[in-house]
């Protein structure tokens, strides 16, 4: 038990120096993520050997952390389409109709969207579209994540409202087309 203690305190200690050794090598978004992890790396390298200098472990390990989160990156970043060996054959060869639907569903998305309200909207279209989470979106607008996860449910809840009214009024309509081309016969 005396050890768990060392590794917390010490941590505590440096947490702030880690995060600035950490802060000149990736973008300010990943930083928290990679001191926590920098935290359970040496402790758990801790519970297996003594580690006599904590502070400098932990700095190595946070420099080590950091520079391979940005080499993935890199990597990632790096991959060409050239390397792709297929391509999904829906990438190479749509139908004009399914583009026109595809291009109706996202204007009706779009419409659906327009019907929530400015906070969330921009909540829902962060979550939804951006693809962030929930912890950047709260930090990024400086909101609650449970004010998030709110918006965001809110937000699906009144599209799918949206969409289904949509479909019901075209239901109707196609109907009544159909039922006044009966009549006329």
């Amino acid at each position: 038990m005396q050890y768990k203690s060392t590794m917390e305190s010490t941590y505590l200690k440096c947490s702030a120096l880690l995060a600035k050794v950490i802060g000149g090598i990736v973008k300010n978004e990943d930083v928290e993520d990679i001191v926590q992890e920098t935290f359970i790396k040496s402790y758990e390298a801790g519970l297996k050997q003594e580690i006599k200098f904590e502070r400098t472990y932990m700095l190595k390990t946070a420099r080590n952390l950091a520079l391979n989160h940005v080499s993935k990156a890199s990597e990632r970043k790096n991959q060409s389409l050239d390397e792709m060996k297929d391509l999904p054959g829906d990438l190479t060869s749509k139908s004009l109709e399914s583009q026109i639907e595809s291009k109706e569903r996202f204007l009706n998305f779009c419409r659906a969207t327009d019907t929530l309200s400015v906070e969330v909207k921009r909540v829902f279209l962060l979550k939804k579209v951006y693809g962030m989470s929930q912890r950047d979106i709260a930090r990024h607008i400086g909101i609650s994540e449970s004010t998030v996860e709110k918006h965001v449910a809110k937000g699906l809840y009144q599209c799918s409202l949206y969409l289904q009214q949509l479909v019901e009024s075209e239901t109707q309509q196609v109907t009544s087309i159909l039922k006044h081309g009966e009549t006329n016969k």
